[in-house]
């Protein structure tokens, strides 16, 4: 079934924000300006329209205009005990209109197999298409995974498909890192497919450089800015926070740390990055960028032990770090110092330790945290701890992706359907 508001006008002015591009936004920060979104909504309430998808994916939507991009998979892997054939499996890139939901196109392509076996791995929590899209405002990126990297124009057109690695997935996961753009490049974090960080000509797909012994990390690379007007990308991974020039991928500097997997996102402000180890050495890490070589002696401001989201990343706003944790926790932690201002218990049911997979957004003063089976978890943007709703759609597949911000409305997507919410 398919839902839309009738007034034309609203139509118009439905995304008439700032674009969404990427994963958590225009610079990677999941904080947006944009007023005027609802705090609860319900299955009849505050819902603009809903347009059913023909996959399931974890991968979050982004915005240009009035137009939406998102990406997922059918054909395969919807049910653990009968998976299906794998030769079955379908990708699609989506483009929907964003005043109405309609479907603009529906582009497919098939996967590089064998892919991860469904059954039985983790990445039955969140399928094979997981990386968020990325736009430069001409064209789409999208990432499979061992199936490659593709780019489409606005009209659905392929332009070109390059491979990023056929896997070296140990722990058969999956991929979950999204692409980034800087300048003419697109640069992608293939540690699951070849332990490397590419970057290629977006114009062209071929790759403009590479950095190999990328291990063990899901995490999306951040291009941070420098007082100095330099910028440097940072990447995650098992061993090391690493910092390199993004034009050429020249190692600039690292930063030893715990071994462990990463799945957060790097964070970012003011020069300074927070990097979060996932699950077995669990700690965040707020490091100097700017220095050069082996910075672990001299540019660790703090370090916090025992402290982890997991999978989901944290947002900074105004001198605080905030962020739901996969057991269901809500935090404030001071970016300054690393002390804990408040962990709440936000009583989420289903999923065991993984009951929060989302990244929270931080918008018009409040924090919007999406759970995978127990509905939106909406915050106070306050270092003072206040819950100010919980709102569940008619909806019981899983929600994994992170919510996108347009035109004074919030996008949300299931496994089943996509969801644009507003007054």
């Amino acid at each position: 079934m398919h839902y839309q508001v009738a007034s034309a006008v609203l139509f118009v002015a439905l995304f008439a924000g700032a674009d969404w591009p990427r994963f958590r936004g225009p610079d990677g920060s999941g904080v947006s300006d944009e007023k005027g979104l609802p705090k609860t909504w319900s299955a009849t309430e505050n819902i603009v329209w809903k347009t059913p998808l023909p996959g399931f994916g974890s991968s979050s939507p982004i915005t240009l205009g009035d137009k939406i991009f998102l990406t997922c998979y059918g054909g395969y892997g919807f049910d653990a005990e009968q998976p299906g054939e794998q030769d079955q499996l379908v990708l699609h890139t989506l483009c929907v209109d964003g005043s109405s939901g309609r479907i603009l196109w529906d582009k497919r392509s098939k996967p590089q197999l064998p892919e991860t076996p469904y059954a039985g791995a983790r990445v039955e929590l969140h399928g094979y298409a997981s990386a968020t899209p990325v736009t430069d405002g001409q064209a789409v990126y999208v990432f499979f995974g061992k199936s490659g990297v593709l780019k489409y124009g606005l009209d659905g057109e392929l332009l070109w498909q390059t491979s990023v690695g056929s896997g070296v997935d140990k722990h058969n996961w999956g991929s979950g890192a999204s692409p980034i753009l800087y300048k003419n490049l697109l640069i992608v974090n293939a540690s699951v497919e070849s332990q490397s960080i590419r970057a290629l000509d977006k114009t062209t797909g071929k790759e403009a450089w590479r950095v190999d012994g990328i291990v063990d990390s899901w995490s999306t690379p951040l291009v941070v800015s420098l007082a100095d007007g330099g910028q440097e990308l940072v990447v995650v991974e098992r061993f090391k926070v690493l910092g390199f020039d993004p034009a050429t991928g020249k190692k600039l500097w690292f930063c030893e740390k715990a071994s462990d997997y990463i799945c957060p996102s790097v964070i970012a402000h003011d020069g300074i990055v927070y990097a979060i180890n996932s699950r077995m050495r669990a700690m965040i890490l707020a490091i100097r960028t700017g220095g050069r070589g082996n910075i672990t002696d001299s540019h660790v401001l703090w370090k916090k032990e025992r402290w982890t989201t997991r999978v989901s990343t944290p947002v900074y706003h105004d001198g605080y770090l905030y962020a739901m944790d996969h057991l269901g926790f809500a935090h404030c932690v001071a970016a300054e110092t690393g002390e804990t201002v408040y962990r709440e218990r936000l009583r989420i049911s289903g999923g065991g330790g993984d009951k929060i997979y989302a990244s929270l957004v931080a918008v018009d003063g409040r924090l919007y945290g999406v759970t995978r089976l127990d509905g939106t978890v909406v915050l106070a943007l306050s270092p003072e701890f206040k819950k100010l709703a919980r709102n569940h759609l008619d909806d019981e597949s899983v929600f994994n992706a992170t919510p996108a911000i347009a035109g004074g409305r919030l996008l949300l997507r299931s496994d089943k359907c996509l969801y644009c919410i507003g007054k």
